[in-house]
């Protein structure tokens, strides 16, 4: 009987973990939409600019950083980046 509850308890805490981060995710990618429009997440202006971008490469993921001049929100994601398909990666 401990082991079944055992299990069932970890069952639960790592669906709980799963689920948390799904959400993370889901907002992060919310937030992302709103900065491609170029408004900010946080005071809702259209004042996000792009003060950061690193590249990974030609299959690699970029790295950009975002920053609202109006309240100073920041934040950062990796983006997907170009495919060697496309003609622009040379070896």
């Amino acid at each position: 009987m401990f082991e079944l509850l055992w299990l069932l308890f970890i069952a639960v805490i790592v669906g709980g973990l799963i689920w948390a981060y799904v959400v993370y995710l889901n907002e992060k990618g919310e937030r992302l939409k709103l900065i491609n429009q170029g408004i900010c997440p946080k005071c809702k202006e259209k004042s996000i600019e792009l003060i950061d971008q690193k590249g990974g490469g030609c299959s690699g993921t970029a790295f950009v950083e975002f920053e609202c001049t109006n309240c100073k929100y920041h934040d950062s994601f990796n983006i997907g980046g170009g495919s060697c398909g496309s003609g622009g990666c040379k070896v």
